[in-house]
């Protein structure tokens, strides 16, 4: 490719997301509900006091293109967070990939569920031809050097961080399950808990004190029983006045 001068700015003479979608009706295979819904969880309980809601971009099963060599290629994690990105692509759109020569932000942080026939790539135990695309191992420790790689098996309950040291990835000792993450403020964990009916050891994440960080469905939750709470000291205070509330004509 040439360049002008002055320099031309990529999205002029580079393949940008409306060349390079997410989404391709043949490409096989489905994310199963696991799949699907702990993404979701983690994507609800990202929430980082550094970066305002509007320079934050989380997704789950979308196409990160990485080399501008060979714009084809990408990788798809299950999940990932970029920080300092705006919200929408260009202030304006919802993306339909993650195309990092255009964005100029690489991912802070990539989580991938293990499988059976994702494992060995996900944990850089595979080899590759030279003329093949590398693997997600790769990826993510030489091309993009994103910082954070976490890989969670939930057939074993196993959970493994890596940290961006130097040139390569280093194994993080984690205690009780947790990695702490202090550029962003927030601690990937497990939590035993019910999520949309399941009750499983889920990843979500959790804050400076060790709260988990709530689900808006859990916020919506707490607030309707504060609420609940403050009516009925409300009545008591009343009482103790000697005074009966009135809640109105009952229906008959």
């Amino acid at each position: 490719m040439y360049q002008t001068d002055p320099p031309r700015p990529p999205k002029e003479f580079l393949p940008t997301m409306y060349d390079l979608p997410s989404e391709d009706l043949e490409e096989p295979g489905l994310p199963d509900e696991y799949h699907l819904l702990q993404p979701q969880l983690l994507r609800e309980t990202f929430s980082t006091i550094n970066y305002p809601e509007d320079r934050v971009f989380v997704a789950s099963d979308l196409n990160l293109y990485y080399d501008v060599r060979h714009p084809l290629w990408y990788k798809r994690p299950d999940w990932f967070a970029v920080v300092g990105v705006p919200r929408l692509y260009e202030q304006q759109e919802l993306r339909l990939s993650y195309v990092t020569w255009q964005e100029g932000v690489n991912p802070f942080v990539v989580v991938e569920l293990l499988s059976p026939g994702t494992e060995k790539e996900d944990l850089g135990q595979t080899l590759r031809d030279a003329n093949q695309p590398p693997t997600k191992w790769e990826v993510y420790e030489r091309i993009l050097r994103v910082p954070y790689y976490v890989v969670f098996d939930r057939y074993t309950n196993h959970l493994r961080a890596f940290q961006l040291q130097g040139s390569s990835y280093t194994e993080l000792e984690l205690l009780q399950s947790r990695i702490w993450i202090n550029d962003i403020q927030l601690g990937l964990g497990l939590w035993q808990g019910v999520y949309q009916g399941s009750d499983r050891l889920w990843l979500r994440w959790y804050d400076a004190p060790g709260n988990w960080i709530l689900t808006p469905e859990e916020r919506e939750r707490k607030q309707v029983e504060r609420q609940k709470r403050r009516a009925e000291r409300l009545v008591e205070q009343l009482r103790a006045l000697g005074i009966e509330p009135d809640f109105g004509d009952e229906e008959e």
